[in-house]
């Protein structure tokens, strides 16, 4: 996929013009550079990757990224608690989390994203990008089908999930883009 396409498939889903972005499992950086394209300027998009020679690759991005958005590669686990440089320990600070064909290979997604989500502000984003009606192969170890997105989200505490782009797959199947929203406290009166 090249980069025209992931912008086109997460378009919809980023919904916003300016942030502070995680992209786990991000490889090489494809969608990366996408959001750097569809977050303004001042956006930060913290580019994190468990494969070394990716990560090398991904530091190569955020030297020639231009000065609108920052990219800040790291070479880390998402499975396990992240420490992002710049942000509070512990808190939530991002405006949202892309997880571009990574949940797949995550054995329990739902405990993964439910930690995950712990570190979006409220009103923040998270955005998959999976396949749908794909049997498991070592590519895709743990499909994360279309109909399973909504249970999947509603399950580590987000709202509104949805699906918010498909198109062909080049390796067979269909892509899906989904998204869902962390809840934003309500406030009761008496």
């Amino acid at each position: 996929m090249n980069v025209s396409d992931a912008t086109e498939l997460i378009r919809d889903a980023v919904g916003v013009s300016a942030g502070v972005w995680a992209d786990l499992g991000a490889g090489t950086g494809t969608f990366t550079k996408a959001l750097t394209e569809l977050l303004g300027a001042g956006s930060t998009v913290y580019a994190v990757d468990a494969n070394a020679r990716a990560v090398r690759a991904l530091r190569e991005l955020s030297s020639s990224s231009s000065g609108n958005v920052q990219v800040i590669a790291l070479n880390a686990d998402f499975t396990r608690p992240l420490e992002l440089p710049g942000l509070v320990r512990g808190g939530a600070q991002l405006d949202g989390i892309l997880l571009a064909n990574a949940l797949h290979f995550v054995r329990d997604a739902e405990r993964v994203l439910s930690g995950l989500v712990k570190q979006l502000r409220p009103g923040g984003r998270v955005i998959v990008v999976e396949y749908d009606r794909r049997e498991a192969s070592q590519w895709v170890p743990y499909p994360i089908t279309a109909s399973r997105w909504p249970q999947l989200a509603e399950s580590a505490g987000l709202t509104e999930p949805t699906i918010t782009a498909t198109r062909p797959s080049s390796y067979s199947g269909i892509l899906y883009t989904g998204t869902a929203t962390r809840p934003v406290a309500r406030f009761r009166t008496h």
